[in-house]
């Protein structure tokens, strides 16, 4: 079933990036941010599946010390990157439904690069004080980690010494890069409603929503796991529940970001359809 998973979420972010570069008609902000949400979710699963698939095949599940810390530096950097990002599509679709004349000119192809490279650095930075925090703490006993993969709150759990700091760290962090881009992303969408809400024509509204519900339900499930695993004390984490939801944003997630944006996307078919007409041409 992972290595299934695994496969389709390879497939799919693959051929949104390769269709947006292609296709000249997707040359726009949206695809854009949507081209580095799909290349953060090759790379996101790429960092924690296949290990977990040799793990699930071997009778010694192990992974080294090192293997474990870059682990969790990649994968808490590209993490905490899809929030922000997340939030700089959020401000596209504020820009598209309540500024439409203006929007190419809001949206310039510098301000979206300048975005997007703000989101990767956030994503970083943020990653390495959390993963610094995480190398200082001792760890005793057989070193068992109760998790499909090396995260903060399951490595928390290890240490033979005080984690107050880190957990402190750790809220902090969390606050950061998750309740803060969803403050901003729930601030863009009180906009996009009103704006919406204006809209006369019942034909106009649907096409207004239907540009932001892809977005919505890809932030509802990436924050809504996210805010569960970190935003509690890891001593008062529930590990077994925990595992269930890490999984489901460190591998579901990923497969299913591309299905959504793509599934009513009438642009992205178009473009596949394009796409397909030139290869079986060729």
């Amino acid at each position: 079933g992972f290595l299934i998973s695994y496969v389709l979420t390879l497939f799919w972010n693959l051929a949104i990036i390769v269709v947006s570069q292609l296709d000249p008609h997707l040359h726009t902000p949206m695809y854009f941010f949507l081209s580095n949400l799909s290349l953060l979710d090759l790379c996101y699963t790429t960092t924690t599946v296949p290990q977990m698939l040799v793990n699930l095949q071997s009778s010694h599940k192990t992974i080294s010390w090192a293997g474990c810390m870059a682990q969790l530096f990649i994968f808490l950097g590209l993490g905490s990157t899809e929030c922000v990002l997340l939030a700089a599509m959020a401000y596209d679709r504020y820009a598209a439904v309540c500024h439409p004349l203006r929007y190419t000119a809001i949206m310039s192809r510098s301000l979206c690069q300048l975005m997007a490279t703000a989101s990767w650095l956030t994503g970083i930075t943020a990653s390495i004080v959390q993963t610094s925090l995480t190398l200082r703490l001792p760890l005793c006993g057989h070193n068992r980690i109760n998790d499909f993969f090396c995260e903060v709150p399951a490595l928390l759990s290890l240490a033979c010494a005080d984690t107050s700091i880190n957990e402190a760290g750790l809220l902090v962090g969390s606050v950061a890069i998750l309740p803060v881009p969803l403050g901003l992303i729930l601030v863009s969408y009180s906009y996009i409603g009103a704006a919406v809400l204006r809209i006369r024509s019942a034909e106009g509204r649907c096409k207004a929503f239907n540009t932001c519900t892809s977005h919505l339900a890809v932030v509802s499930i990436f924050f809504g796991t996210g805010i569960y695993v970190y935003l509690q004390p890891p001593s008062q984490h529930p590990q077994d529940k925990g595992k269930i939801v890490s999984l489901f944003y460190g591998v579901i997630t990923p497969m299913v970001n591309p299905l959504i944006y793509t599934l009513r996307n009438k642009d992205v078919h178009r473009a596949l359809r394009r796409a397909l007409r030139r290869q079986c041409w060729m």
